[in-house]
């Protein structure tokens, strides 16, 4: 018996660090958002250092080339054996400088920093009017729509959007989902705004109103850092130490059973 309160006794400081599971399930109290009312869709917004791709299109092709400009891109293609070089044309990128404005052809300057991209269309289709005899099909993509996600999760890094539009919890599954270290209350978002200011938010995933917050939607270059808890800052201290740890205990153990069948 006494073996067995010495045994408990060094594994019971272990036992202390475990995760509750209370503290682990996301959304806990998801009646308290079911009467809210429904949010708007998110769109999102023009930002400086966004890249841009633009296509006008009309019933006239040549009437709408000038203002589909194109670059040449390197491409390898094999031709009886050998390799060689060809080049394939993309669509011209337009970079939103930190103005918010872009340099688009024939028109010139333009402020799309700010707007939607339904925004941005309505704008540029506007400006054709005094070029085109009839009213073009505007389309603005945004080709570098990019988010980080850092910290307790099972795949940490960045990750290109193809449709611009990406919540908390698909930032997280994209990442492989938080690991059972991460703090869900305590999950951060370092976001910059359109005048350079960068804001430190902080979520609590575990309460189901963080799908009415204004932060639910993530915008391009935001970036996730999901805080370890004390469990794992802990087994960090340790590193490589653990084994020894478990391998001293196991010892001590061993001699504690030893003076007990000695001294009795």
């Amino acid at each position: 018996m006494k073996v067995k309160r010495i045994f408990l006794l060094l594994v019971l400081p272990l036992l202390v660090g475990c995760t509750s599971y209370k503290s682990v399930p996301y959304l806990q109290d998801m009646e308290m958002v079911q009467n809210k009312d429904v949010l708007p869709l998110y769109d999102a917004k023009i930002m400086p250092k966004d890249l841009l791709t633009i296509t006008v299109n009309t019933t006239d092709p040549q009437a709408a080339a000038p203002f589909n400009l194109t670059t040449q891109t390197p491409m390898n293609a094999a031709l009886s054996g050998n390799i060689m070089t060809t080049s394939q044309p993309s669509l011209q990128q337009y970079l939103v400088n930190n103005s918010g404005e872009i340099d688009f052809p024939v028109v010139g300057r333009l402020k799309v920093g700010g707007l939607t991209k339904n925004e941005a269309e309505d704008l540029i289709r506007g400006r054709l009017k005094d070029y085109l005899k009839e009213t073009p099909i505007v389309t603005v993509r945004m080709t570098n729509y990019k988010i980080s996600v850092l910290g307790e999760v099972s795949r940490p890094g960045s990750f290109t959007i193809s449709n611009e539009k990406v919540n908390i919890f698909e930032a997280l599954a994209m990442a492989g989902d938080m690991t059972i270290y991460g703090i869900r209350d305590q999950v951060k978002l370092i976001r910059e705004d359109a005048e350079g200011k960068r804001n430190i938010y902080t979520l609590d995933l575990n309460k189901a109103d963080v799908i009415t917050s204004p932060y639910y939607y993530l915008q391009q270059n935001d970036i996730l850092y999901v805080t370890p808890n004390k469990t794992k800052a802990k087994n960090s201290d340790i590193g490589n130490s653990t084994t020894l740890w478990f391998s001293a205990t196991s010892i001590i153990v061993s001699i504690a059973s030893l003076l007990v069948n000695i001294f009795n």
